[in-house]
């Protein structure tokens, strides 16, 4: 049996709608396989440009209000999500990258130790930075809120009890934006086309878009029960 946690890359958008369902899967990895399982979290650009995507992507099918209806129609198979009646309606979002690139700063924080990785009591077993994260798609899903402004960002650290400072610094100084995009060169290496993925076994097991919990907890298990230096049959 292999006895090194498994390492999952996960890749998402935050304005993904099926990543907000699928948060729940994260969740629930955790809780079964504990410190058996390693989650890397990286952002793909998918809303990266959101009037190309929907403004011109979705002109035909009733722009905005035609993709609001449709994200609100992915929700009610999932009930466990909650979703505002004017979701993609309002002050739409210019970009998702302005989001990725705030919690790519509280990620940088959570490596260097200057957060903690382990969570707080309000955090659900998730740590400080997959908190933010989840509370910054629900300010948009639940509360219809723009997350592309720094405002709202920084007023979610706050509530967070995150180094404000210390977040505009990583912002300011370009330390955030290298993450980002070394997230964007990791898309192009494995090949990531959208939200969510999931790479295991260093890329070569490559689950994309509403996978079921099941199919992803058997590729986890494949793993640790494989011997080491071995390839996996999953």
């Amino acid at each position: 049996m292999n006895d090194k946690p498994v390492v999952i890359d996960h890749f998402s958008d935050l304005l993904c709608v099926w990543a907000y369902a699928a948060q729940i899967r994260l969740d629930e990895l955790k809780h079964e396989f504990g410190q058996q399982v390693h989650i890397n979290y990286h952002f793909v650009p998918i809303f990266a440009v959101v009037e190309k995507r929907i403004g011109e992507g979705w002109q035909d099918k009733g722009s905005y209000a035609g993709f609001g209806k449709h994200v609100l129609e992915v929700c009610q198979q999932f009930p466990h999500v909650e979703i505002s009646a004017d979701v993609w309606c309002g002050e739409i979002p210019k970009s998702s990258a302005n989001a990725h690139l705030f919690l790519k700063a509280v990620q940088l924080l959570e490596q260097a130790g200057e957060i903690s990785c382990d969570g707080q009591s309000f955090c659900e077993g998730r740590s400080l930075f997959e908190e933010t994260a989840w509370r910054l798609r629900q300010l948009f899903f639940r509360d219809n809120k723009n997350i592309s402004r720094l405002e709202c960002q920084l007023a979610l650290a706050e509530e967070m009890e995150l180094p404000c400072d210390r977040i505009v610094e990583l912002l300011h100084d370009g330390s955030a934006m290298a993450a980002l995009c070394r997230d964007t060169d990791l898309c192009q290496e494995y090949g990531v086309a959208g939200s969510p993925s999931y790479l295991l076994n260093e890329g070569r097991q490559k689950l994309y878009g509403n996978v079921g919990y099941k199919v992803i907890a058997a590729n986890v298990q494949e793993i640790l029960n494989q011997p080491q230096h071995q390839a996996s049959w999953c």
